[in-house]
């Protein structure tokens, strides 16, 4: 790809938000009313104090960065060293935001290339559709827009539609301010892996083995790479790692706050559009979500690609169960699926039909209990974002929008506690910078955590039937 160089704007200092002005006429109206209140002029009470409107950057249109004709230079005299353990969309997208704020960092991932091992899962950006502009991308190259969801039953009566191309209604000429984008993980992450300038910040092949403290009083990482032993040192350690994190593992028990099973299992798989030729169904366009419910069993099918679509199907199943469903062979998955939907309403079978064995997974669903930021207090100069803080059911498409947010918030907070002058190096890490992080980063993603587990029992109950042009669970 090629590669855009930025930097943070020189105007809002990377904040992409500027306090605008208080007009001339405004201050002297305030003044005046200021004075009749100190003269004690009867009913006249004191003038609240005046504020600046806050607004976007007008240099950087908002998004805190401008462009550049070279790559930033990391700023080693004034920022903490980050190492970022991960491989995923937060690992890479904090690698980026650091980079446009002169903070040396380097990422670290137990997989040997970009390309190790399957990443074919698709995610769909909301929040992070907009957010994405504030890491250098201002079109995804591979994003897909829906433009239109359907909500079936399994005989294909259609109880609930909305989207700008629903069928009957014109499409509106102005579109609203977010729309939902839809790209396959591994665009995405090459998509943000383009904004680095080189592979030189990556360490592949690195599988971490320990964290401890040195006597500098910065972390000390042993990791295993082939046969060898690695060590190296980093002011903050950042876990991106997923679910079943390695970092957290090293910070805390995992049965302190252990995984929350939500009583279903997840069935993935990719289909070509190609070998569907004989199948004339308008909701085969690329930018249409298909969702077919019964109140037990839900089947939700999304643009891939232009030339594939992907598929997730869910249903209640024991933990047990659901373990021993997921360890077996794609073919098994299959005839799961088989003896459940194959009298569902087109193009359902004939998709799942045509999918590959070896484009189909399956997966128990997990959250955990949010953390209480006391609790991290332990963690020293570490800490963790997306799943490996705060992992969440996939049925409100929540997971890449908060790894890109807890991405921003934490590499803007660097910027803000550290830095010149700022003496962070005199100062313990955790509560000059990630105490506070941590406390917002918890609370914007409480609320998701809780509304995906939610949604989890709904979108498999009697509830999701009803009629009604909205997302299911809206309302109820």
């Amino acid at each position: 790809m090629n590669k855009t160089k930025f930097q943070a704007c020189t105007q809002c200092q990377w904040q992409w938000k500027v306090a605008l002005s208080i007009w001339k006429r405004a201050r002297r109206r305030h003044a005046k009313l200021l004075q009749q209140f100190g003269d004690g002029i009867d009913g006249v009470d004191k003038p609240k104090q005046l504020v600046s409107h806050i607004d976007n950057c007008s240099f950087c249109a908002g998004t805190g960065l401008e462009k550049s004709d070279t790559f930033p230079e990391v700023n080693l005299k004034d920022y903490p060293t980050v190492a970022i353990i991960g491989g995923g969309i937060a690992w890479v997208a904090l690698a980026v935001a650091c980079l446009h704020r002169w903070i040396p960092y380097t990422l670290y991932e137990r997989d040997t290339s970009f390309d190790a091992r399957s990443q074919w899962y698709g995610l769909t950006l909301q929040q992070a559709s907009k957010a994405i502009e504030w890491l250098g991308i201002s079109h995804l190259e591979n994003g897909l827009t829906s433009t239109r969801h359907v909500v079936h039953d399994i005989e294909g009566k259609i109880i609930g539609e909305w989207g700008r191309r629903r069928l009957g209604v014109v499409e509106i000429e102005k579109p609203t301010k977010r729309r939902n984008v839809h790209i396959s993980r591994q665009a995405l992450r090459a998509e943000l892996l383009a904004q680095l300038p080189d592979d030189t910040g990556i360490k592949w092949g690195h599988c971490l083995k320990k964290i401890s403290h040195n006597a500098s009083s910065q972390i000390e990482l042993e990791f295993q790479v082939d046969a060898t032993k690695q060590i190296t040192q980093a002011d903050i350690v950042v876990g991106a790692d997923g679910i079943r994190s390695s970092v957290r593992a090293h910070l805390m028990r995992d049965d302190d706050v252990p995984l929350r099973y939500l009583g279903c299992i997840v069935i993935l798989g990719i289909c070509p559009l190609t070998v569907l030729s004989d199948e004339e169904n308008i909701l085969l366009d690329s930018a249409t979500v298909i969702q077919t419910v019964n109140g037990h069993e839900r089947i939700y099918m999304m643009p891939y690609d232009t030339k594939s679509i992907m598929w997730q199907l869910s249903f209640p199943m024991s933990e047990k169960d659901a373990k021993e469903l997921s360890k077996k062979w794609a073919q098994a998955l299959k005839q799961e699926w088989l003896k459940r939907l194959w009298k569902w309403h087109s193009p359902i079978p004939e998709i799942l039909s045509e999918t590959d064995i070896s484009q189909i997974t399956g997966y128990p669903v997990y959250d955990r209990e949010v953390l209480d930021p006391e609790f991290l207090k332990n963690f020293w100069n570490s800490t963790l974002i997306w799943d490996a803080m705060h992992p969440m059911s996939p049925f409100k498409w929540q997971g890449a929008n908060q790894a890109i947010l807890d991405a921003l918030e934490l590499a803007r907070a660097i910027t803000k506690k550290c830095g010149l002058d700022s003496q962070w190096r005199e100062i313990w890490l955790r509560k000059t910078l990630l105490e506070d992080f941590e406390k917002r980063m918890l609370q914007r993603s409480a609320l998701k955590v809780l509304d995906s587990a939610k949604q989890a029992a709904l979108l498999h109950s009697e509830a999701v039937l009803h009629d009604g042009d909205m997302p299911r669970g809206r309302g109820i």
